[in-house]
């Protein structure tokens, strides 16, 4: 009699997780009411330079997403949550739909820069400890080409530049800002009122030392112009509602 071979069960490693399917929050609290109105100001601002850099809109901005880099248990303590970092080259929908958080092992490009907006005192955003650091995590493997830590309080920002594995303190220009070469922009604070509330904002200028505005201010710069004219050709006996 003859007997029937064997079949050996080879199990399949289970596929590495998508966006969808990790936590898209830790489950705790914005730290404070400023941290949203600055993420929205550095988005709003940069936008006209990102759509000209990618005019088929092939681009992502994280504001206070997770950037899974690694396997854990539970999922999100394998991501850092940057309050705001720009991808290029990877568009803002994912599989036709909104990402809910940006997986390294998927996309495999590393965000170009990433913002930290300090709360305490700058001690976490500065931990350099071995796979718990966020300095370290940033630098050894997520690998930001620029890293930025904003603290308010202090009035003032440091900007890190990845060279040869490492993060470099970048010095900053005659205007006090710092340059990010790739978006052709400038980085630093700018003391003035926006969303109802004065403080040292991290704000973007352009290599020229423009500052870049945001929609809203984009608008009222207009406006001013066209009353402006109106007013000169007023002068002039000229009625502006009457022109064509």
């Amino acid at each position: 009699m003859t007997s029937t071979p064997e079949i050996l069960s080879i199990s399949t490693p289970a596929p590495f997780p998508d966006h969808t399917q990790l936590p898209e929050s830790d489950g705790t609290f914005v730290k404070n009411f400023q941290e949203h109105p600055q993420s929205i100001l550095l988005t709003d601002s940069i936008t006209p330079v990102l759509q000209h850099i990618h005019p088929t809109g092939d681009y992502c901005i994280g504001q206070d997403s997770g950037i899974y880099w690694r396997m854990m248990d539970p999922p999100e303590k394998g991501a850092e949550a940057p309050d705001w970092f720009y991808v290029g080259n990877v568009p803002p929908v994912l599989n036709n739909q909104m990402r809910r958080s940006y997986v390294l092992w998927q996309e495999l490009i590393p965000p170009l820069i990433v913002l930290e907006f300090v709360s305490g005192n700058g001690e976490e955003e500065r931990d350099k400890t071995p796979w718990v650091g966020k300095f370290w995590v940033y630098e050894q493997v997520i690998r930001p080409a620029f890293y930025g830590i904003y603290e308010v309080q202090q009035s003032r920002v440091e900007v890190y530049h990845l060279v040869e594995n490492r993060y470099e303190l970048v010095t900053e220009n005659q205007r006090g800002h710092f340059s990010i070469p790739p978006l052709g922009v400038e980085l630093g604070i700018w003391q003035g009122l926006y969303q109802n509330v004065t403080l040292p904002w991290l704000r973007w200028w352009d290599a020229d030392g423009n500052l870049l505005l945001t929609g809203d201010e984009r608008a009222e710069q207009e406006k001013q112009r066209a009353d402006l004219l109106a007013a000169k050709l007023r002068e002039l006996g000229i009625d502006p509602d009457n022109l064509c």
